[in-house]
C-alpha cells in the first residue's frame, strides 16, 4: 500500500526500510538525488482532496521538520492519484510523516507563502508515505477541540476508519488557515443569487469563547447551503478558510467544504440536516451539539419568543410566518403570489389578488371556510427565483414579511371591502436585509408537525380536494366501471375502475412496477397504476418542436422572441428585387388603435395564383410585425414572412415561424434547413399544403410534440415514464402516443384554446392539484421499454406509454372556447 500507518507512540525509525537515508529539508533542490532518500516532517497543514476532470485527484499538504531550527522553512508536498486519496483518509494535521520515492520541482507559490523554494512531488507506485501519531493526552478537558482515537493497524487497508477531525474554538482562529469549527448561529441571511453563478449565504456564529465570527458561503446549488431555520441553530463546518478583515477573523468556504446543521432547542432530537450523501457524525459530535445547545440557551441566544401566527398579525409589523403553500401564481416579471395558510385566521380583512385561473399552480379556488384561513403573500424581486422552485404542499418559513395596511399599493387587486374597512396586504420585499427570504421546512421539523396537528383539528368540510394535501386515508374510485382479473402476483386496485383503455392486442399479464423494473428492455408490459406527479407542471412547457431528421427537440419560441425576429427583419427598408415568378403589391392593415391610419405593407404572390384569381391562397409579406402578420393570417390562407438581404428576398431567421396558416404557426429546423425562396406552385399539385410549401422553401419542417414525464405508482414501487413521440419508438409503433393518449394533437394544442383546456382537464382528473394519492383514479397502461442514454452518456432503461387512450366519463365535458377567442400558449 502507498500509505503505511505505524503504531501510535512508535519510535521514529520503526518499520522504516533500512536502505532509506534521511535528507534534511534545507538541502532539497532540483539537483538532489532522490533515490533511496526520505524526508521526515510533521503535517502542519493539510489541504482538501481535489478531483480533476481526468478522473484523477490531487492534494497539497505542508510539512515541517520537528527537530529543525526555527528558521528552517516548511515545504509543500503535492500528492497525486490514488496516493492522494489514501493520504486524505489516513493522515491528519499534526501527524509525523516520512516520505520516499519523491521528485523535486520548483514551487510556484514561494513568494506568496514564503515556504521552501521547491516542492516534493509524489505519485505512482514508487512513492510511499509512512505515518506515525503520538498518543493523545489522557484528559482532553472541556475544550471544544476534539480528537478522535483510532485503533490503527500496521498498514492502512481499503476499510480505512472514519477520518479524525479537529475542531477549533472561534477565539483561537488564526488567519490563512483551513479549519473545522462548530458554532451557534446568532444571525443569518437566506441564500441569495450573486452576480456570478453562485448563491451566497451570510451568517454570524459564536461559541463558548464568546467570539463572534462572520461566515460567507458560496455554493452553486441551493441544496448545498446550510439549512438554517432560526437563530440558535447549531452549525458544523469542515474545511473553511480563515481571513483577516478589518482586524477581525472571517470564515469562507474552500475546497472540500461541507456543512451540517442542527436544531438549537434543548431536548430536541440531535438530527443532522445536510444534503450530503455521506458525512461523519458520532457520539463526540452529539456531545458537542448538546453542550452548545445548553450554553446557548443559558446565554439567551436561542429565541424563546413564539412565532407569530396569522391570527396575531397586526398592521405595520414585520414578522416570520411558518405556513403551508397551497397555490402560487406569477403576477408579473417582478412579483409572484403565494397562497398560504397556518390553520388560523387573520383578524383583519385581507386584500384579494386577481390572478388568471390558468396561471395558478395548485388549486385555483377553495371552499369559503378555507378561504377565510388563506393569506396572499406577494413575493418580489430576488425571492422570485426561489419561489419558482416551490411546490404546492411545501411547508415554508417566510422571514421578514411586512403587513401593509394600504391595499392601494398592491398591484391588481379586487376593490377593497365597502364601508371603509382597512385591508392588509402581505409583502416579502426584495433584498436580504434582516434575514429576509424563504426556506422549505423538512417533514420532520417540529413546526411542521405542529402545523399538521393544527390542520387536523380544523372542522371537516366538503372541500376534499383541498384538504387532501394532508395525508388522509384513501377513498374509493369515482367511476366504478371496469373490472379486471389479476393473477396472484399482481398488485393493484382489484375490481375498480380504470380511467384509461389499452388499445393494443398484446397477450401479456399485468405486472407490478417492481417486477417491471427488474425486466430487460425491449419488451412491452401492461401495468395498473396511479399518476403520482407529472412534469412540467405548467402544460404549455410540455409543447416542443421535434425534427425527424436530426432528432433534435427544442422549446417553442415565445412571442417576445418571435416579435424580436420580426422587428430585426423589418429594419432593412431597402427595396429587394423579387423573383421573376412573383407579382408585387401593397396591402393596408389597421394599426389597431381607434381612429388611427392604416399602415401599408409590401406583399408578393406567385403570378400563377394571380392569374387564377387565387390571390388569397399564398402571400409573401415583407416588413410586417408579428401582430400584423397574425392579422393578415386571418384573411389569407398561407402567409410567409420575408426580409431583404443584400437586395434579395430571403426568409426570416428560422427561430421565427416560416409559415402562418390561420392561428397555426409552423417552424423549421435551423440545423437541417437550406432556406431559399422558391415558387411552391411549381410542385405540381393542385392543393398547396404545409409540406409542399416547406419543401419548396428548403425548410425541414418541425413537428409539434407533447413531451411529458409522468411519475407512476402502485403498491410496490414508483416509476418515471415518458409520454411523447419518440424517434426511437418509431421502430416499434407508428402511432403518435401523446396524440392517442389525449385524443388531441400537439399541433392543435399549440393553436387551439379548447384543445389546451382538454389536456389540462385530463391531467387534473388524473392527478388533481393538491388531491390525495388514494383518491386518484387507476390507469391501465401499456408501457414500452428501451435502452437510452442520459445527459452523461450513460446507458439507462427508459419507459414510454404507448397504445393507451383516456376514457372520459360522461359527466366530464370541456367548456368550449368562445368563438374567435385567441389561443395563448401561456394559458395552457
Amino acid at each position: 500500500m502507498p500509505v503505511r500507518v505505524m503504531s501510535e507512540g512508535a519510535g521514529s525509525n520503526t518499520h522504516l526500510p533500512t536502505h532509506l537515508t534521511r535528507i534534511p529539508i534545507s538541502l532539497i533542490n532540483t539537483s538532489t538525488d532522490c533515490s533511496n532518500k526520505m524526508v521526515k516532517g510533521m503535517v502542519v497543514h493539510k489541504g482538501p482532496l481535489v478531483s480533476l476532470m481526468t478522473d484523477n485527484c490531487i492534494l497539497k499538504t505542508v510539512i515541517k521538520e520537528e527537530d529543525s531550527q526555527q528558521n528552517t522553512p516548511s515545504i509543500n508536498m503535492v500528492i497525486m492519484g490514488d496516493l492522494a486519496k489514501h493520504f486524505n483518509q489516513a493522515v491528519s494535521q499534526g501527524d509525523v510523516t516520512v516520505v520516499s520515492g519523491f521528485t523535486v520541482g520548483k514551487s510556484p507559490t514561494v513568494h506568496k507563502d514564503k515556504f521552501h523554494p521547491f516542492n516534493l512531488l509524489l505519485s505512482g507506485d514508487e512513492s510511499c508515505i509512512y505515518v506515525s501519531r503520538q498518543r493523545p493526552p489522557p484528559d482532553p478537558g472541556s475544550s471544544l477541540t476534539v480528537k478522535r482515537s483510532y485503533d490503527l493497524s500496521a498498514e492502512v487497508s481499503r476499510e480505512t476508519k472514519a477520518p479524525k477531525y479537529t475542531y477549533v474554538r472561534l477565539a483561537d482562529l488564526k488567519p490563512k488557515v483551513v479549519v473545522n469549527v462548530y458554532g451557534v448561529v446568532v444571525f443569518f441571511k437566506q441564500p441569495f443569487k450573486t452576480c456570478g453563478t453562485d448563491y451566497c449565504t451570510s451568517l454570524k456564529i459564536t461559541d463558548q469563547s464568546n467570539q463572534m465570527i462572520c461566515c460567507t458561503i458560496f455554493r452553486e446549488k441551493l441544496e448545498d447551503h446550510p439549512e438554517i431555520f432560526q437563530k440558535g441553530d447549531i452549525i458544523r463546518m469542515h474545511r473553511v478558510k480563515t481571513h483577516s478583515f478589518k482586524e477581525s477573523i472571517t470564515l469562507i468556504n474552500t475546497y472540500g467544504f461541507s456543512v451540517v446543521t442542527f436544531d438549537g432547542e434543548v431536548g430536541e432530537v440531535v438530527e443532522p440536516r445536510t444534503s450530503s450523501r455521506s458525512f461523519h457524525f458520532d457520539q463526540e459530535d452529539r456531545r458537542i451539539v448538546e453542550e452548545l445547545r445548553s450554553w446557548a440557551t443559558k446565554q439567551g441566544i436561542v429565541s424563546t419568543v413564539p412565532k407569530i401566527p396569522l391570527s396575531a398579525v397586526q398592521p405595520n409589523v414585520f414578522f416570520d410566518l411558518t405556513c403551508q403553500l397551497l397555490a402560487k401564481a406569477p403576477m408579473d416579471s417582478t412579483c409572484t403570489l403565494l397562497r398560504v395558510w397556518d390553520g388560523t385566521s387573520c383578524p383583519h380583512s385581507l386584500v384579494r389578488v386577481i390572478v388568471e385561473r390558468d396561471d395558478t399552480e395548485g388549486p385555483a379556488s377553495f371552499s369559503p371556510e378555507k378561504e377565510r384561513l388563506i393569506a396572499n403573500i406577494l413575493v418580489f424581486d430576488n425571492h422570485m427565483d426561489f419561489a419558482k422552485q416551490l411546490k404546492p404542499g411545501d411547508f415554508l418559513r417566510i422571514y421578514n414579511i411586512r403587513a401593509i395596511p394600504d391595499s392601494s399599493k398592491v398591484p391588481r387587486l379586487i376593490a377593497a371591502p365597502s364601508g371603509g374597512v382597512e385591508t392588509l396586504a402581505f409583502h416579502l420585499h426584495g433584498g436580504t436585509s434582516y434575514g429576509r427570504g424563504i426556506r422549505v421546512l423538512p417533514e420532520s421539523s417540529r413546526d411542521v408537525q405542529n402545523l399538521k396537528r393544527a390542520f387536523q383539528a380544523l372542522p371537516e368540510n366538503d372541500d376534499l380536494n383541498d384538504s387532501a394535501m394532508l395525508e388522509i386515508r384513501s377513498t374509493p374510485p369515482e367511476y366504478p366501471r371496469v373490472t379486471h382479473r389479476f393473477s396472484g402476483s399482481d398488485v393493484g386496485a382489484k375490481g375498480v375502475e380504470s380511467r384509461t383503455e389499452r388499445l393494443c392486442h398484446h397477450d401479456t399479464r399485468l405486472v407490478t412496477l417492481s417486477e417491471l423494473k427488474r425486466s430487460d428492455p425491449g419488451w412491452v408490459h401492461h401495468v395498473r397504476v396511479q399518476l403520482r406527479s407529472y412534469e412540467p407542471g405548467r402544460l404549455h412547457q410540455a409543447l416542443k418542436l421535434y425534427c425527424s431528421k436530426c432528432l433534435s427537440i427544442q422549446d417553442v419560441p415565445d412571442d417576445e422572441l418571435v416579435a424580436g425576429v420580426f422587428n430585426e427583419g423589418s429594419r432593412d427598408s431597402r427595396r429587394c428585387i423579387p423573383p421573376p415568378w412573383m407579382s408585387s403589391g401593397r396591402v393596408s392593415i389597421p394599426t389597431g388603435s381607434l381612429g388611427s391610419c392604416k399602415r401599408e405593407l409590401s406583399v408578393h404572390l406567385p403570378r400563377t395564383l394571380l392569374c387564377e384569381a387565387k390571390n388569397k391562397i399564398l402571400l409573401f409579406v415583407k416588413g410586417s410585425s408579428l401582430e400584423e402578420t397574425c392579422r393578415l393570417a386571418s384573411n389569407y390562407k398561407n402567409i410567409i414572412p420575408v426580409r431583404s438581404s443584400g437586395g434579395h428576398m430571403t426568409l426570416l431567421d428560422l427561430s421565427a415561424p416560416f409559415l402562418f396558416r390561420g392561428r397555426k404557426r409552423y417552424y423549421g429546423c435551423r440545423r437541417c434547413s437550406k432556406a431559399t425562396v422558391r415558387d411552391p406552385c411549381n410542385a405540381g399539385g393542385q392543393q398547396i399544403d404545409v409540406k409542399i410549401i416547406a419543401e419548396a422553401l428548403g425548410v425541414q419542417l418541425l413537428q409539434f410534440v407533447l413531451l411529458m414525464k409522468l411519475e407512476l405508482q402502485d403498491a410496490t414501487d414508483t416509476l418515471e415514464v415518458f409520454l411523447w413521440k419518440d424517434a426511437v419508438m418509431r421502430m416499434l409503433v407508428s402511432v403518435c402516443h401523446q396524440e392517442l393518449f389525449f385524443k388531441v394533437s400537439a399541433e392543435e394544442a399549440a393553436a387551439n384554446q379548447e384543445a389546451q383546456n382538454s389536456i389540462r382537464q385530463t391531467m387534473d382528473s388524473l392527478c388533481p392539484p393538491g388531491g390525495s394519492t388514494g383518491g386518484r383514479p387507476w390507469l391501465d397502461l401499456c408501457l414500452s421499454t428501451y435502452r437510452g442514454d442520459d445527459d452523461g452518456g450513460n446507458h439507462r432503461t427508459c419507459y414510454q406509454i404507448c397504445h393507451t387512450a383516456i376514457i372520459q366519463p360522461p359527466s366530464s365535458q370541456s367548456d368550449p372556447s368562445p368563438a374567435g377567442q385567441r389561443s395563448s400558449l401561456q394559458h395552457v
